[in-house]
């Protein structure tokens, strides 16, 4: 009987010390699911700039090609839909357009792209987001002419 009640302390002491761990691992998790949540707290706009960036980069491209096949870019009035709908103008239009989605995409923030010919800050085209706040001539607006 002795031994019976050697083992079942051991049992008892060995469950509490896994049971003790597991809230020690629970604590630790929680800490730094706290500090995870702190640090990301800005990180949606800076990826939402980040994506509008790479948007505006591949328009830039589409367009380039477009200028290579038409010798010119798009006026301002045909805007980026002439990336995906031949303009009347068009000479050589790629068939099936110059944007694999097939369709103009909007800014992360659910506003259209704008497009410019001529360009306003020194280019000879200028594509731009307005940016977090949705307004034009701001300081987070978000354009070709930001090399990156």
């Amino acid at each position: 009987m002795n031994k019976h009640k050697q083992m079942t302390r051991r049992h008892a002491s060995m469950t509490g010390y896994t049971l003790m761990e597991l809230l020690i691992v629970i604590t630790i998790i929680g800490v730094l699911l706290g500090i995870a949540v702190v640090n990301l707290r800005g990180t949606p706009d800076e990826a939402r700039i980040a994506s509008s960036q790479q948007e505006i980069r591949t328009m830039e491209l589409a367009l380039d090609m477009y200028r290579m096949h038409n010798a010119s870019y798009p006026t301002s009035e045909q805007g980026l839909k002439a990336l995906v709908e031949k303009p009347a103008e068009a000479r050589k239009w790629q068939q099936g357009g110059y944007l694999k989605a097939k369709t103009v995409p909007t800014d992360p923030w659910g506003n259209p792209y704008k497009y410019l010919n001529p360009g306003t800050h020194g280019g000879e085209i200028d594509i731009y987001s307005l940016g977090p706040d949705g307004r034009e001539n701001t300081q987070d607006d978000i354009g070709n002419w930001e090399k990156q």
